[in-house]
């Protein structure tokens, strides 16, 4: 038998997974023959994410100038480096244009043949359009990736689990709510992906309560607005008359960051500065381990501050009030409450300074005395955002979102650092293009959207869905229909996907949150007692190796891309080694 690699998931991660696989097969595995398995009952390359078969309605929330595939010379990997052009390149486009996902899955199947076509002619590619349930299989030997509808399984020498985003079941308190809603004739819809979700139940005109504030919350927006003959003439929405009625809330209360709406120009801030490989090393050679608030956080925060001010003082030097090379000194010296001393003193305007924590919380304390009066107040927060966020005066802004990248990528190396990370970067990160949050504000005008405020509660009392929230005291909402927009936790124990579930049950490690572990070295799956699988990998949103998305901006780093390589240079090298073992 030849060598067989099994990848589960053919969507951008095993597309990515296989271009690396292209990239170091003519340094690392010349000649010797290989049967690549790719396990996805959906189309490869886009995958179940971005098919065809979705509402043209629905964006991405990248433009298509910051969407690439490719490789280039800012990835730290070993392997070499392919280009390639970017989704606004290959598609011809306005690099600024929010394309339609329907576009990404056609850039995606593209990336995918060009990444088939690259590997060397002794290296055959297979696509089994079906489900993987489980795999089996001693550390030693082959393993049988037993696939649905298919008596005999593929026998691999190594298997890679890229599956992208998983559904899950319900945890107790979705669980509870649903069967309350079956037992009085309500409508509950529980995290899920809004694309593959039924919205047939929520009526025309009438009220449904939407907890979650993200993009999935946007794409419900979209699909119950435009997507049942809604349409917006300039500012203003024109209703079809069979939109329901959306009360939206959240933790925050508010909607994540818009999109920032104009190019870097410039110096770029050096980073990393104070949180880079020396600083992951130290905290991975502690022996008690790390506490992620106590230990990590600071250096995040101070990375982040340093991002922030080495724009504003470099590029807007009148807006503050001391050289940046005093400043420097002082804030790499400083921690904790002497840098708020210092930055109080040297940059006079408050809108001017970086507060993560205001952030984080914009509507701590802030109270309203009546419901029509947050609704204001939250409009002039979404009009505040989109025009900072589109403003180059306010450039900070974006020296912010690329120390934020630079954090993540360190972040990954990492691991187990908690669930709370990836939302305050998606929030801040990875918002809505500002053109949807115009709308947002268009469908509050019009009545068909209204918000609900922060910490919001959902009850589920007397025959309905009761929700409130501290920002508005002593209001609520009734209705018959409760969303939850967003996605359904990525944790091993809940997950639908058998193999996911037989793979924690065959002794797969996982985290407190329920990631599943890997090495963070090359994504091999880890078991309790912290050993690395020598024959199964594991990549994806689904691990405590997670990165914020299988592509990314171009020259930013791509801690995806880096793990890609890195997977991939493993898996040659074992590769190799079992060909020499078999031939000698």
């Amino acid at each position: 038998m030849r060598p067989s690699l099994v990848i589960v998931g053919a969507g951008p991660r095993g597309t990515g997974l296989i271009e690396r696989i292209a990239a170091n097969a003519p340094q690392l595995y010349a000649g010797s023959g290989l049967d690549i398995h790719l396990v996805d009952p959906h189309q490869p390359g886009a995958g179940r994410i971005w098919r065809a078969a979705q509402s043209p309605l629905l964006w991405m929330n990248s433009h298509a100038e910051d969407v690439t595939m490719f490789t280039d010379e800012t990835v730290a990997m070993e392997g070499p480096v392919r280009e390639g052009p970017t989704l606004h390149e290959w598609a011809g486009i306005d690099g600024r244009v929010f394309a339609d996902r329907q576009l990404q899955g056609s850039y995606l199947r593209w990336v995918h043949e060009r990444a088939v076509a690259a590997l060397p002619p002794d290296v055959t590619v297979h696509h089994h359009p079906r489900r993987a349930l489980r795999v089996s299989g001693s550390r030693e030997g082959h393993q049988q990736v037993w696939l649905e509808g298919r008596p005999r399984p593929l026998l691999a020498d190594l298997v890679v689990l890229a599956l992208g985003h998983l559904d899950a079941e319900l945890d107790d308190q979705q669980d509870q709510l649903a069967a309350y809603a079956e037992a009085h004739g309500l409508v509950h819809l529980p995290p899920d992906f809004t694309a593959d979700s039924d919205l047939s139940a929520l009526q025309a005109g009438e009220p449904v309560l939407v907890r979650g504030f993200g993009l999935a919350f946007v794409d419900l927006m979209v699909l119950l607005t435009e997507g049942r003959g809604g349409r917006y003439e300039g500012d203003t929405y024109v209703p079809s008359g069979q939109e329901p009625m959306l009360y939206v809330g959240s933790r925050r209360g508010v909607p994540y960051h818009s999109k920032i709406g104009y190019d870097w120009s410039g110096e770029r801030p050096p980073l990393p500065r104070f949180f880079g490989p020396p600083e992951v090393e130290a905290l991975l050679a502690r022996p008690a381990g790390f506490d992620f608030r106590r230990d990590v956080w600071p250096l995040v925060e101070k990375e982040l501050g340093f991002a922030h001010y080495h724009r504003l003082f470099t590029v807007h030097p009148e807006r503050t009030a001391m050289p940046w090379a005093d400043f420097e000194e002082k804030y790499a010296a400083g921690s904790g409450a002497d840098l708020q001393v210092l930055v109080a003193s040297a940059v006079p305007d408050p809108a001017d300074r970086l507060d993560l924590d205001a952030l984080d919380h914009p509507l701590d304390g802030v109270r309203y005395s009546s419901f029509e009066e947050f609704q204001e107040g939250l409009r002039g927060y979404v009009e505040q955002d989109l025009s900072r966020r589109h403003d180059p005066r306010y450039s900070p802004d974006l020296a912010v979102f690329l120390g934020l990248l630079s954090v993540y990528g360190q972040l990954v190396r990492l691991g187990g650092i908690g669930p709370w990370w990836h939302g305050f970067f998606s929030y801040l990160a990875s918002g809505p293009p500002g053109p949807r949050l115009r709308q947002m504000l268009a469908l509050s005008r019009a009545g068909v959207l209204k918000f609900l405020g922060a910490d919001m509660t959902v009850r589920a009392e007397d025959g309905v869905f009761r929700a409130s929230s501290a920002t508005v005291p002593d209001s609520f909402v009734e209705a018959r229909a409760l969303v939850e927009a967003r996605l359904p936790e990525p944790t091993v124990g809940r997950a639908r996907d058998t193999l996911l579930r037989e793979l924690h049950a065959d002794g797969a490690a996982e985290t407190p949150d329920g990631l599943l572990r890997v090495n963070p070295g090359d994504g091999r799956i880890l078991d309790r007692a912290g050993r690395p699988h020598p024959r199964r990998f594991a990549l994806g949103p689904y691990t405590d190796g997670r990165t914020p998305g299988a592509f990314t901006r171009p020259r930013t780093g791509g801690p995806a891309f880096r793990q890609n390589d890195a997977t991939a240079r493993a898996a040659l090298l074992f590769l190799r080694e079992q060909s020499r073992s078999a031939a000698a």
